[in-house]
């Protein structure tokens, strides 16, 4: 029998919590999306002023990055390099703007955002990760 780490609902709020105040710090109207390593929701918000497509596109950034076990940068930039037969993959958004969670060397979930500049984006995750203490 396998044992597996997860993220507990407190590990998903103290990761929500961190990825907002960084957003808010910077005046950044985006949504956050928090998913498990299947890139199931756990957790999602939309702060204020935030487009109505950065729902779901944090959705589809924070699903593509668990999917992948990477940020979603790494596979903008499989397309960027000529890839294009990766943009049939149903359902994922691949752009930067999303980062893994790795417990361990394992992927337990990733955090998708969208409304700012893909690089910011992936500042706000990264940013509610590293509130987990990590590394």
């Amino acid at each position: 029998m396998l044992t597996r780490k997860m993220l507990s609902l407190s590990d998903v709020q103290m990761v929500a919590a961190a990825a907002e105040a960084e957003a808010v710090k910077n005046n950044w109207k985006v949504s956050i999306a928090i998913v498990d390593d299947g890139g199931h929701l756990l957790h999602f918000q939309r702060l204020d002023g935030a487009g109505l497509t950065t729902v779901a596109i944090s959705q589809g950034k924070a699903k593509a990055s668990a999917y992948a076990r990477r940020p979603t940068k790494a596979l903008e930039d499989i397309i960027a390099n000529g890839r294009t037969a990766f943009l049939s993959v149903p359902d994922l958004v691949l752009l930067e703007g999303a980062e893994p969670i790795i417990a361990d060397g394992i992927c337990i979930g990733a955090v998708g955002v969208s409304g700012v500049a893909s690089s910011q984006d992936a500042e706000v995750a990264r940013a509610g990760i590293a509130a987990l203490k990590l590394s």
